[in-house]
């Protein structure tokens, strides 16, 4: 397989603006590419969406990982916290769901004991060197983007906020690239936006970037065979290849 260079790439954005449905068409685009080499994708987002939209049979998350670390943390047994520290990257390792052309994890419940700074230190860790074993990582976020830093890795180098193109969507952008600016995110090689669902919008694409403030990835226009699919509970990856959405996102990975 030919030589790749490490590329992490998280989508984010507020919540109904088709996060999921861009990371699961992007990994469509993505998998079985030479220049794409061996491919893992993360759901970072608790409510799993990304497995259903893959059609991803499996019940393994990182959250139950860290409930497991944070059970033998609690316990004050020595033995027990040793015995899950020698586990953790076996835990985490089988955690991975491998399917053809790539492999997926999905993050879980994360937060649901309050802040335990150590061990979410200790899973990040092992996290990252999972990572580092992919050529090409895709992550779904949760909406906004704090998320990012905090629990999964801080290596992404491409970050594609997702919005429509409404004022709220648009605010939203504003808000995740003022984070940025903050430096409350890692450092990104390319941020840009990718407008989806994009139906009675007459404006171009230049009016679209001056709104965002942020270079504009693609413009995914609605696709009322990417609907009928998510309405009949199908596989987005089952997507013909002459969907509106298929199309687009082509054009936008060019630019990712």
């Amino acid at each position: 397989m030919a030589q790749t260079q490490h590329k992490v790439i998280a989508v984010c954005g507020k919540g109904g603006v088709g996060k999921t449905a861009v990371t699961t068409l992007l990994t469509r685009a993505l998998k079985g590419k030479d220049e794409t080499g061996r491919l893992l994708v993360v759901d970072a987002d608790p409510a799993l969406g990304l497995l259903y939209a893959l059609n991803v049979r499996t019940d393994k998350t990182i959250g139950a990982v860290r409930d497991r670390v944070l059970a033998a943390a609690e316990s004050g047994n020595a033995g027990e916290q040793c015995e899950v520290a020698d586990e953790l990257d076996y835990l985490i390792t089988s955690s991975l769901q491998e399917e053809k052309d790539y492999a997926f994890l999905a993050m879980g419940h994360m937060d649901s004991k309050g802040c335990f700074c150590s061990v979410n230190k200790l899973l990040r860790e092992a996290l990252e060197q999972l990572v580092d074993k992919f050529d090409t990582v895709l992550i779904d976020g949760e909406a906004g983007i704090e998320q990012i830093n905090r629990q999964v890795v801080e290596k992404v180098n491409t970050l594609v906020i997702v919005t429509d193109s409404s004022y709220r969507g648009v605010q939203t952008v504003h808000h995740i690239a003022g984070l940025i600016e903050a430096g409350n995110v890692p450092a990104c090689e390319k941020v840009g936006v990718l407008f989806n669902r994009i139906q009675g919008d007459t404006r171009t694409l230049e009016e679209l970037e001056k709104a965002a403030g942020l270079p504009v990835f693609g413009v995914i226009d609605f696709d009322p065979v990417l609907a009928q699919f998510d309405a009949q509970a199908r596989s987005l990856l089952d997507l013909p290849d002459d969907a509106v959405s298929v199309k687009a996102i082509e054009g936008v990975l060019a630019k990712l």
